[in-house]
């Protein structure tokens, strides 16, 4: 090749090529999360004699599952490398994803019948065996799919690393992660449809079997840069432009990577600070992932099949998608205008968005104020959780940004995971005891604030809901006061 020619031949593009598996491997991800919280209601719970606790089991178990795995995620995705702990995680969370599918012929084997109408048909202690049976089926199924998905977020983040300059990569970071959105979004407008035409096992197979189908295009595009066909000596250079800049801060820093003593860094209030604003509030945001088409279909017999009950999820993920983004960018104006440190910005803002899910207390009754409208009532409902929603989100984002404020480098990865766990917990009670209570509740015909049953157990889950920003913040604020950098 000629001089002239190497200095007109353009640079490749390879890694928007990546950005995009990327941001489909995100979009998957949360597309066969959300197979089960728009199926159970209406096609699972009379197949297998469910009642909300089975369900608030299953996806209280899913949440500590999936906290105690991103623990070991990341570290399995710097030991295999980027392209086999991807390939290994979204395998096994595909294989996890279909596996739903056979838990009804696993029961019906185990008790001894052969359809599905046998198992919806029986009564009695034959029906406790197959609501028992079935929950536990579905609890392996759900694991091996949280297990496969903790390790969707640290290999993406480690390829974005591998193949964007520091200058691109927030952006590189935000189009795949908009991908949890666009999943968000897309399950009420695929998965019950699915259901209702080929039965809910297909819905399980189909959508996990996007999965193998990424696998084989990750196989063929996805190298190292410096090993990939598609990357020409232009890009490479581009990719790795800031190479020696990074070699350089290794070198000085490396007093800072060495790892903190796990119990030294759970003598800081700021890693309990933390800690606690996990526990706090993740279980609202997993709360109202699982639980909102069931409230639906229980407050306004509102299905995920018809359109109505895909539009008000949509709409509600639309809304999301939009505010959190707008929320996020509060901070950085509190830092520009009024030259405060990052941490007291943060907190700042943080309490702002503490006071936005306060708007979730007038879901219900506004909801059974406008009952003359029918299911269309359930609109107010939507769209203040979907308020609410946006504020977890932009609280969350914050949330994160805290530990880079307060802990040394080396200290990071550790207090994450510690508030992962944290998270984790705090979302198994609410999601167990959201269940139990709901079954209590239409046993009872529990009274609340003049709701009666389970709608009386979803105002009172609302409330905590609500509530759980502001005593978060108290809690932060009480434990860490002001800006204090941990020096180790």
């Amino acid at each position: 090749m000629s001089k002239a020619q190497t200095v007109t031949q353009k640079m490749s593009q390879h890694r928007w090529v990546i950005v995009a598996l990327l941001f489909f491997a995100t979009t998957i991800n949360y597309l066969d999360r959300q197979v089960l919280s728009l199926t159970w209601d209406e096609f699972i719970k009379p197949e297998f004699h469910w009642d909300e606790s089975h369900y608030g089991t299953i996806t209280s178990f899913f949440s500590i599952f999936y906290a105690i795995s991103m623990l070991f995620a990341g570290r399995f995705v710097e030991w295999m490398g980027t392209k086999k702990g991807y390939l290994w995680s979204i395998g096994v969370w595909s294989v996890g994803a279909c596996l739903h599918a056979v838990c009804g012929l696993i029961t019906e084997a185990h008790v001894g019948l052969h359809s599905a109408a046998e198992l919806a048909a029986a009564t009695g202690d034959l029906a406790v065996v197959i609501a028992t049976f079935s929950m536990y089926s579905f609890l392996v199924a759900r694991g091996i799919l949280a297990l496969g998905e903790a390790g969707n977020f640290p290999a993406a983040i480690k390829a974005t690393a591998e193949y964007f300059p520091k200058k691109d990569r927030a952006y590189a970071t935000s189009i795949f992660n908009a991908g949890a959105s666009i999943g968000a979004l897309f399950a009420p407008l695929t998965i019950p449809p699915l259901a209702k035409a080929f039965g809910w096992e297909m819905a399980f197979i189909i959508i996990g079997a996007l999965g193998f189908i990424w696998m084989g295009f990750w196989v063929f595009l996805y190298d190292a840069p410096r090993k990939s066909k598609f990357v020409n000596s232009q890009e490479l250079e581009y990719i790795e432009q800031d190479k020696h800049e990074e070699i350089a801060e290794q070198k000085k820093k490396a007093a800072e990577e060495e790892k903190v003593p796990f119990l030294k860094i759970l003598s800081f209030k700021q890693t309990w600070a933390f800690a606690l604003g996990k526990f706090m509030t993740d279980g609202v945001w997993w709360f109202f992932l699982f639980w909102t088409p069931s409230y639906l279909y229980t407050q306004f017999d509102i299905k995920m099949s018809e359109g109505l009950g895909m539009a008000l999820i949509f709409t509600l993920y639309a809304i999301v998608t939009v505010l959190s983004i707008l929320g996020g960018k509060l901070p950085t104006v509190f830092i520009n205008r009024g030259g405060q440190n990052p941490y007291a910005a943060r907190m700042k803002a943080m309490l702002i968005f503490a006071f936005f899910p306060l708007v979730v207390l007038l879901a219900q009754p506004l909801g059974m104020q406008f009952a003359e409208l029918g299911q269309h009532a359930a609109w107010i409902p939507v769209l203040l959780i979907s308020i609410g929603c946006s504020a977890h989100q932009a609280w969350s984002a914050n949330l994160f940004s805290t530990i880079g404020d307060m802990f040394p480098h080396g200290a990071i990865a550790t207090v994450t995971g510690i508030g992962g766990m944290a998270g984790g917990v705090g979302s198994m009670i609410l999601q167990k005891g959201a269940g139990n209570l709901f079954v209590y509740a239409g046993e009872t015909n529990m009274t609340f604030f003049g709701f009666v049953g389970k709608p009386a157990g979803y105002f009172v889950i609302f409330c905590i809901c609500a509530v759980a920003y502001l005593i978060g913040w108290i809690i932060m604020k009480s434990l860490v006061p002001r800006y204090q950098k941990i020096v180790i």
